[in-house]
């Protein structure tokens, strides 16, 4: 099963920082359990890479994409260490095109017309939207959508528990990333079952949206 047609009957992408490789992989394996085996490594940690490897090497069942890459050269760096797909915070045709030419899902992130009407003549059908709160939220994925009818989006930045409903109705809407669902209290005390209670949550909400 591709990671879009798990998303289209999970549309939740949980983001996952650690500079610890086992943290990672314990981080991931509680969103596992929650029901969320699709995630989000950010590379904004110096073993981003390690942790990686990790989650790809001792969590076959989970999907675990690199997130936060800026350059060709991390998109290369991130699937040597496992990423099977790639997240940008902007749209970079380098990355772009290091995704594609190994046959690996690309998001980039876009912001404005202008942005999502170069990923669509790039080739690409999905593209992240980020910030969301910022670049509009639901009225501007609405009216995006109206134009770019065939462009599907992934919301990502202040996206939360209370607002998933609404991004998750919108019907060019693939998938919500969302930072809630790992937060740092919770993995700095070692309480991953709130983690995966915070993925069961989560999960569940999005089934309600998506059934009405």
């Amino acid at each position: 099963m591709s990671i879009n047609e798990i998303l289209t009957t999970t549309p939740v992408v949980p983001l996952v920082q650690s500079d610890d490789p086992e943290t990672a992989v314990r981080i991931s394996r509680a969103l596992a359990d929650g029901g969320l085996k699709v995630a989000e490594v950010v590379l904004r940690t110096d073993r981003a890479l390690e942790c990686m490897q990790a989650i790809a090497d001792e969590l076959p069942e989970v999907i675990a994409g690199a997130g936060t890459v800026l350059s060709a050269e991390q998109a290369e760096a991130a699937m040597r260490d496992g990423a099977r797909f790639i997240v940008s915070p902007g749209l970079d045709e380098g990355v772009v095109a290091v995704a594609r030419e190994h046959g690996v899902p690309v998001y980039p992130g876009t912001m404005t017309p202008g942005e999502v009407q170069r990923a669509f003549n790039l080739g690409l059908d999905t593209v992240k939207f980020f910030p969301a709160s910022i670049a509009g939220g639901v009225p501007a994925l609405t009216a995006l959508s109206s134009v770019f009818r065939t462009m599907r989006f992934m919301p990502t930045g202040g996206v939360t528990p209370k607002n998933l409903p609404e991004y998750l109705a919108v019907p060019a809407v693939l998938a919500c990333g969302g930072s809630w669902l790992t937060p740092a209290d919770a993995i700095g005390a070692g309480n991953y079952d709130a983690i995966t209670q915070l993925a069961s949550e989560a999960v569940a909400i999005a089934k309600q949206s998506r059934a009405g």
